[in-house]
């Protein structure tokens, strides 16, 4: 993270789908936020995907993409037409988090945006985010990029492509796990998606990522 907040004060990151713990370490460090929009899309990566916990262990859940071969700006990607995805991704929550302290909290609204129409990929995302920055009490001056740029822009900490679901959050020094409760398993598991966070701890959840942030 950057150590001098006064020159460095706007986040350049691109958008996952219920991002992980360690994206909001590094969202809550900053007030502005901006979203690339004309980067490349990623296969495999965390913008199409995000793993929650269930009975049987770690899942890994992926929204069904299309695009065309090659290469494709993220604001293109389409969203599978189907609710056969969408169900499948509630059913597995529901299943995981039905009898999680808070899971009554926050079940519909997620359940709305996840079922609500969207066409692009990044405007899903986009509406998952806002509830889940909301969930937190954290409200960024959020912002989408008008273009891309190779270079970072002077006052920008550029995160793109930085948060990556092959490598292990451990090889990066961001997100240092505050353990809470959960409700499957006697170990803890880190770095999940925001919403395990939210249903087994509720509101202290922005309490447990600023907890979570990394320290030397």
């Amino acid at each position: 993270m950057p150590n001098n907040k006064s020159e460095i004060v706007n986040l350049l990151i691109d958008l996952h789908y219920l991002p992980s713990l360690e994206y909001f370490t590094v969202l809550r460090q900053f007030q502005s936020v901006e979203l690339e929009h004309h980067e490349h899309y990623v296969k495999q990566s965390y913008r199409n995907r995000c793993f929650i916990n269930t009975a049987q262990g770690v899942q890994m859940l992926v929204v069904p993409v299309i695009h065309k071969s090659g290469k494709t700006l993220i604001k293109d990607v389409r969203v599978e037409d189907s609710v056969r995805w969408k169900n499948n991704h509630w059913r597995t929550i529901e299943s995981a988090y039905r009898k999680a302290p808070y899971y009554e909290h926050y079940a519909d609204d997620l359940k709305e945006i996840l079922y609500r129409p969207h066409t692009f990929l990044f405007d899903l995302n986009y509406a998952l985010l806002s509830f889940c920055l909301k969930s937190i009490r954290h409200k960024p001056d959020l912002a989408v990029s008008a273009a891309y740029m190779q270079t970072a822009a002077a006052g920008y900490h550029d995160m793109r492509s930085a948060i990556q679901a092959k490598i292990p959050y451990s090889s990066r020094k961001h997100y240092q796990p505050a353990p809470y409760y959960q409700i499957f398993g006697n170990q803890f598991v880190p770095d999940l998606s925001l919403v395990d966070l939210l249903f087994c701890a509720g509101r202290v959840a922005g309490s447990i990522l600023v907890a979570s942030q990394y320290k030397e």
